[in-house]
C-alpha cells in the first residue's frame, strides 16, 4: 500500500476534469493506496473555489475531500518545516512556505508528494515525489 499527499496542482487538474489525473485517482484508490489532502493544499484549493464561486468544482473538491480525508499540522510537523526552513535558507535557497508545510506533513507521515510543480520541491531532502502527468 502507498500513501500518497496530493499537492494544489494535481488537485487543481482533478477539479478541471484531466482525464489522466481522474483515470489515476480511479486506479490507486481502487488499489487500496491511500490519498491524503494535506491541510494547506485544502486551505489553497478551498479559498479559490470560493473566489471565484465555482460551485461544481467546490462538490467535486468535498467530494474528493470525503474520500481522501484531511490531514492536521501539529507541533512535530512545524518542528521539521522550521528545521527544514533554517537549513535552506542557510544554502541560500527560498522555498515558499506552503510548500515547505507540505513537505514537512509529507515527511513526517511517509507521504509520497503527487506533484506537477516538481521544481517547488526539488530541493526538499527527504521528499518522496511523484508526477502523475
Amino acid at each position: 500500500m502507498t500513501k500518497y499527499a496530493i499537492d494544489t496542482d494535481t488537485l487543481s487538474y482533478y477539479l478541471k476534469g484531466n482525464q489522466t489525473i481522474i483515470d489515476r485517482v480511479s486506479n490507486e484508490t481502487a488499489n487500496g493506496n491511500i490519498l491524503i489532502i494535506p491541510p494547506m493544499v485544502f486551505f489553497e484549493v478551498k479559498r479559490w473555489l470560493l473566489v471565484v464561486k465555482s460551485a461544481k468544482r467546490l462538490a467535486i473538491f468535498e467530494a474528493m475531500c470525503s474520500l481522501s480525508g484531511i490531514g492536521f499540522i501539529d507541533r512535530d510537523i512545524l518542528e521539521i518545516a522550521s528545521v527544514m526552513f533554517s537549513d535552506l535558507r542557510k544554502k541560500g535557497i527560498t522555498v515558499g512556505d506552503n510548500d515547505i508545510l507540505i513537505s514537512a506533513y509529507c515527511i513526517h507521515h511517509d507521504l509520497t508528494l503527487v506533484t506537477n510543480n516538481e521544481r517547488h520541491f526539488r530541493h526538499i531532502a527527504g521528499l518522496k515525489v511523484d508526477n502523475w502527468l
